[in-house]
């Protein structure tokens, strides 16, 4: 893969991950860590430098609330769970995605004809 197809990805993978962990976080609640895993589960590549600035600012905006639990292996972890403005969040951030990724379906396939 070149530098110019991997920055291409890490672009469109930015773009999608607040979407993204909103979702997996309205699915279960999590710790940070573990959405990394999930994310890279789905075949991202998503790391702890991009998945966890998303949360700081998840939870900045109000979108998600947090509350620490008991580890098996070490300290204490911290959960996120989605607030009923993140939940509202996330009916907006999915209709927008749709649209986009229609648009970008129906350009493409008119390109090939």
């Amino acid at each position: 893969m070149s530098r110019i197809q991997a920055r291409q990805d890490a672009q469109l993978t930015r773009a999608a991950l607040p979407l993204l962990v909103l979702h997996l976080i309205q699915r279960r609640e999590s710790y940070g860590y573990e959405l990394v895993e999930r994310l890279n589960a789905l075949g991202l590549e998503a790391t702890t430098g991009l998945v966890y600035p998303v949360l700081n600012r998840l939870e900045r905006d109000a979108l998600v609330s947090t509350s620490s639990r008991p580890s098996p292996s070490g300290p204490p972890r911290k959960y996120f769970s989605l607030t009923d403005a993140g939940v509202a969040a996330l009916a907006v951030a999915m209709s927008q995605w749709q649209q986009m990724a229609s648009a970008v379906s129906r350009t493409l396939e008119s390109a090939e004809e």
